[in-house]
């Protein structure tokens, strides 16, 4: 499972096919290349020719264009307002990135996602109507202090800010002891989602019965409130 992306591939109303990326940059590529993996079709656009150059050579997107995505004109040329969801991964200019959500909004696109650098970039592109603003660096610098504090979480995604869904290893204290005997509702106020059997972490088995038995190392996925969450015994406590 990859928890911490759910809620950025969630938001990208996945029941459309087509998507176009704006700005090829580290979050721009990452974006085409697991849309492309997940079998949706990308348009890649950017200004710089080696990043166009480089995205189809990767096949990281069906296509990719270079143009100057300020101008309007270009953009209308490139048959962006026939997408229904555009992603606009330009962060580092804001000016830049204001300007093209703008053009892309004004084209009739019906879901604008806009990557942000600041609070500030963040108000302004929704001032011109991005429907979805991310600030990947920021979600990043929380991931690694979660991290660093609670090493033992494989992966966590957060619903809203006092509830999440969190990916970890069965600890010592719940190794041979089933569903229903660690009662994880009442105790930890936390539901189990879906756990993996011993020697393969790649097949989960969702929504088990209150009678399947626990094993140590195996993974288990749990949703509740993060006091509860934090309030669940880890490995990594276990051996300090």
């Amino acid at each position: 499972m990859n928890l911490s992306s759910l809620g950025f591939f969630r938001s990208l109303r996945t029941r459309n096919r087509q998507f176009a990326v704006i700005g090829l940059g580290r979050f721009g590529r990452a974006v085409c290349m697991t849309l492309n993996a997940l079998g949706y079709e990308v348009l890649g656009i950017d200004q710089d020719e080696q990043s166009v150059t480089q995205a189809l050579k990767d096949e990281i997107a069906a296509h990719a264009v270079q143009l100057d995505s300020t101008q309007r004109l270009a953009l209308e040329e490139a048959g962006i307002p026939d997408f229904d969801t555009v992603i606009v991964a330009i962060g580092n200019y804001i000016e830049e990135s204001v300007i093209t959500t703008l053009n892309v909004k004004e084209l009739g696109v019906n879901y604008v996602v806009a990557k942000a650098s600041s609070e500030t970039h963040g108000k302004l592109l929704h001032r011109v109507g991005a429907d979805q603003v991310v600030f990947p660096e920021h979600e990043m610098g929380c991931n690694l202090a979660r991290a660093i504090t609670r090493p033992g979480i494989l992966d966590r995604f957060e619903l809203d800010p006092d509830n999440s869904i969190v990916e970890l290893r069965v600890p010592t204290a719940f190794d041979q002891r089933t569903i229903a005997d660690l009662d994880l509702r009442n105790k930890y106020g936390v539901t189990l989602l879906a756990i993996t059997h011993p020697g393969n972490d790649e097949k989960f088995e969702v929504n088990p019965s209150p009678v399947t038995q626990l094993h140590k190392g195996a993974v288990m996925v749990v949703i509740g409130s993060n006091h509860g969450l934090e309030r669940l015994p880890l490995e990594d406590d276990e051996k300090a």
